[in-house]
């Protein structure tokens, strides 16, 4: 840590103290943890880590967005979950010592901190709140993922599409997505997102702007979710 400036020093500390894990840890923990620790930065599709992977350390996302993804049998991606500021990042094969269960790839420009298993293991035997809300987070992780499963397999993709823009947008309806990002999220082509969109801004119900896609018609996409059951 010697070599980092100040600067670094305090965004790691904020970071930590934004995510629901360790936040919870003291300061000397924190402090600990920043100094054992080191940076890493990634652009947009540059990979962290690979499934079977050795589980040697955690990372702390200070910002951009890490997205956790796994393949199947017949090589397609899923997008199993997406974690931004704050997050700790390949935490469960730290915790088990096992080799990582799934791909981490960075969405867009990401800076990350590197924290040894051993020095989150030492903290996590310390702090006992630290524990206990990594506990609950993973539990959270497991119920969203079982959610977006279940979503692929009972929602068709105007349903899928729709949950997906009612979840992400902002306070103002935007949603900062891509289309690609979009069809990977909800498992098809990029040609049938954008077919599908094409339909709803017809409808009035959504709009493209230089921003992204606008929700103007929030319930009409909650009545997409719920009629649009796969049959």
């Amino acid at each position: 840590m010697a070599s980092q400036g100040v600067d670094d020093f305090e965004q790691v500390r904020s970071a930590l103290a934004a995510g629901e894990v360790l936040k919870h840890i003291s300061s000397e923990a924190a402090a600990n943890l920043a100094r054992r620790g080191g940076p890493v930065a990634l652009t947009a599709g540059m990979i962290l880590a690979q499934e079977g992977d050795p589980g040697d350390a955690v990372f702390v996302v200070l910002d951009g967005e890490v997205e956790i993804r796994s393949t199947t049998v017949g090589g397609r991606e899923i997008r199993l979950t997406a974690l931004g500021r704050g997050a700790v990042v390949g935490e469960m094969a730290v915790l088990d010592g096992g080799p990582r269960s799934a791909d981490m790839i960075a969405t867009r420009k990401t800076r990350l901190w590197r924290i040894p298993r051993a020095a989150l293991l030492e903290v996590l035997e310390t702090e006992p709140k630290a524990a206990v809300a990594l506990v609950a987070e993973l539990s959270r992780r497991l119920r969203a993922t079982n959610a977006d499963l279940e979503a692929r397999t009972t929602l068709d993709l105007g349903g899928r599409l729709a949950r997906l823009l009612l979840a992400e947008q902002n306070a103002r309806g935007l949603i900062a997505l891509t289309q690609t990002e979009m069809a990977r999220r909800v498992g098809v082509s990029r040609e049938k997102v954008n077919r599908k969109l094409r339909e709803w801004m017809d409808e009035g119900w959504v709009e493209k702007t230089p921003s992204g896609v606008r929700v103007l018609a929030a319930e009409r996409l909650q009545g997409v979710m719920k009629e649009r059951q796969s049959g």
